[in-house]
């Protein structure tokens, strides 16, 4: 599904095939989830191929990798221009791109001294699919902001997000909504959470949940269109009052949703503001003007 026998990844500096590459079994990271990655898009827009986002994505990378304490010394826009060359030698246009900084072997809880990076490549669709999503309260809560760096992209965080999505899908569900330690709505396991009431966007405010790249594009949208968005706490309590509401993230992109534990919301997708907000996002990445998409 990743790679074949002929694709090609970047690996501590050299560009090698998927299939000749090795990684030390006694690495930091594979035992303790101590590394850091990014998800990047790359579209094929009417301005050729771009990569949505990659050097705040690359910065990113940089800024999870410090504030754990992993030594990473690389340059976000050598970083890009690699991540186009990987593209192009895979032949790839729509694509997702997947750098990761993972460490050297190291059995104790300390900082390491040895850290690599891959940067990989595959062809991807839409993480959800097109399909409305069906949500359902998760039990398990997203971290404690004083337990890890939440505002950190770190492997082993996401061990969070599976036994949620891995819950949800057992009860019959597409995905999770998580809470966070006080109760409010936080968001999915690998996605932020928007919701419409009256004509206006509500989202968890930052401090509990991950500062996803995709939500500041979607809040300045709303801003460039004039949809009012307000971030504060929500309830669980409200969702079944909402008129409507939606994820997004860099894998998800703009996902809408049907239901919440299986209570529909009243006002049908195409009606929604998620809607117009993911008309205008498909612009933006496509490098197209969405100056018609009215509300």
């Amino acid at each position: 599904m990743y790679y074949t026998k002929d694709t090609v990844l970047f690996l501590n500096g050299k560009f090698i095939k998927a299939v000749d590459a090795h990684t030390d079994l006694y690495s930091q990271s594979l035992h303790y989830g101590f590394g850091a990655f990014e998800g990047i898009r790359a579209y094929q827009t009417q301005n050729g191929v771009k990569l949505f986002k990659a050097y705040e994505h690359f910065e990113r990378l940089k800024n999870s990798c410090a504030a754990v304490g992993i030594p990473l010394e690389y340059d976000s826009h050598e970083l890009t221009q690699i991540s186009y060359q990987l593209l192009e030698k895979n032949n790839l246009t729509d694509a997702y791109i997947r750098p990761l900084a993972y460490c050297g072997p190291n059995m104790y809880l300390t900082t390491p001294k040895d850290v690599y990076l891959m940067i990989c490549s595959w062809k991807w669709g839409k993480y959800h699919g097109d399909n409305l999503l069906k949500l359902c309260v998760s039990s398990y809560q997203r971290p404690n902001p004083a337990s890890i760096k939440v505002e950190a992209k770190i492997s082993g965080h996401y061990v969070n997000g599976i036994l949620a999505t891995s819950e949800a899908k057992v009860r019959g569900y597409d995905e999770a909504l998580l809470l966070d330690m006080n109760g409010n709505v936080a968001a999915a396991p690998a996605a932020n959470f928007f919701m419409e009431k009256d004509g206006v966007l509500y989202t968890p405010p930052l401090g509990h949940i991950f500062p996803s790249i995709t939500r500041q594009v979607v809040l300045n949208i709303c801003r460039e269109l004039d949809i009012p968005v307000v971030e504060r706490h929500i309830n669980p309590h409200e969702l079944e009052a909402a008129d409507s509401a939606f994820l997004c993230g860099t894998a998800v992109e703009i996902a809408g949703i049907e239901s919440i534990d299986a209570h529909t919301f009243s006002k049908s997708w195409k009606e929604s503001i998620g809607a117009v907000v993911q008309e205008a996002y498909k612009c933006q990445v496509l490098e197209k003007s969405f100056s018609y998409v009215i509300i």
